[in-house]
């Protein structure tokens, strides 16, 4: 099996080699990730300017954009075979509710599931960010997992774990996402300029964690695992918004 590995916390993040070793042991791999820390880049792809792909000095290749550009450029451009999968992670922090919809760790996986790949988000839920080891080996079992059935088209997972050690999790649920209450406002500051400037705020609190949601299977520590789709069509409103449109 050969895996194309991804991140949006930069090729020298600590989660993106813990994955890569494990991985290496089961698979051949490839990693293109961004240069630098792009969390929040969602499915962004960079359109007005020329990317780099540089390689470390660990064998990564990493690439002067956003988590999208890394395997949009790798199964497009460099490699000159298409990947069995895509794993992007292992995230520090939850992809969970609506964080999916900003998280350039999900947008990683999302663009290899476009572009016809089975694909893994990966994120360790917790603060710490000690066992950066269980998400790899849970990342593992999926793979694994895949490589022993046959299935007849793509599926994207997103997957988060708790930041627990591997014999402390207390299984793996099929989830759905959560849902959040509104984010925090912006916080205004100054810059050493005297200019003014805004950082976003943090993330709403949890609204929907009931169960069945990836917040409760996180909370009873156990890995969640939600199955994701790309259409955003809000099939309830079709027949409403044609009333809408036919009106004079």
């Amino acid at each position: 099996m050969r895996i194309l590995i991804s991140n949006d916390d930069g090729y020298f993040a600590p989660g993106l080699a813990i994955l890569t070793e494990h991985l290496a042991k089961i698979a051949d791999v490839v990693v293109v990730a961004p240069e630098r820390d792009r969390s929040g880049a969602s499915n962004s792809l960079t359109l007005d300017r020329p990317l780099k792909l540089r390689r470390a000095a660990n064998g990564f290749y990493y690439v002067n954009g956003t988590p999208t550009d890394c395997v949009h450029l790798a199964v497009t451009g460099m490699l000159d075979y298409q990947p069995d999968m895509v794993v992007s992670g292992i995230n520090a922090g939850a992809n969970m509710g609506d964080d999916t919809i900003y998280s350039g760790t999900v947008a990683a996986a999302t663009e290899g599931f476009l572009l016809g790949i089975p694909s893994i988000a990966v994120s360790l839920v917790g603060r710490e960010f000690a066992n950066y080891e269980t998400a790899a080996k849970i990342a593992c079992e999926l793979v694994q997992r895949f490589a022993r059935q046959k299935h007849t088209h793509p599926w994207l997972l997103n997957v988060n774990v708790p930041d627990v050690p591997h014999d402390k999790l207390q299984g793996m649920e099929v989830t759905r996402l959560g849902k959040r209450h509104k984010a925090e406002p912006v916080v205004k500051a100054s810059n050493p300029n005297g200019e003014t400037v805004y950082w976003v705020g943090a993330a709403g609190k949890v609204q929907d964690a009931g169960e069945g949601t990836d917040f409760n299977a996180i909370a009873r520590h156990c890995v969640s695992v939600t199955p994701l789709q790309i259409d955003l069509t809000q099939y309830s409103q079709l027949d409403a918004v044609r009333g809408w449109l036919a009106q004079n």
